[in-house]
């Protein structure tokens, strides 16, 4: 079983941790990430945290761990992978309609 982590938060991160959480302009996933950072801080365990937001201990330790090696900007989701979509890119110039 992994060792217990705990962060520990100055007040302007804690308080700007605070805002992200309550931001309706920030996507949902950062918000979340922000509130368990924010759980941890005050002394909640991984496997309480990851109870609250339904999702795995491994999510929370994720977190986590960008937190502290990436600070703020760990917390937002990084782009992902593949291929843009054609649709995006070409939009509708070539389609067709179907009769």
């Amino acid at each position: 079983m992994p060792a217990p982590s705990h962060i520990l938060l100055s007040g302007e991160e804690d308080r700007t941790l605070s805002e992200l959480r309550v931001a309706t302009t920030v996507p949902q996933g950062t918000r979340a990430r922000a509130h368990m950072l924010r759980l941890n801080a005050q002394g909640w365990v991984v496997p309480a945290i990851a109870k609250i937001f339904e999702c795995h201990e491994h999510t929370v330790r994720a977190t986590l761990k960008r937190w502290e090696s990436n600070g703020l900007g760990g917390l937002w989701k990084p782009p992902g992978r593949g291929a843009i979509a054609l649709m995006a890119t070409r939009g509708f110039a070539n389609c067709r309609t179907v009769d």
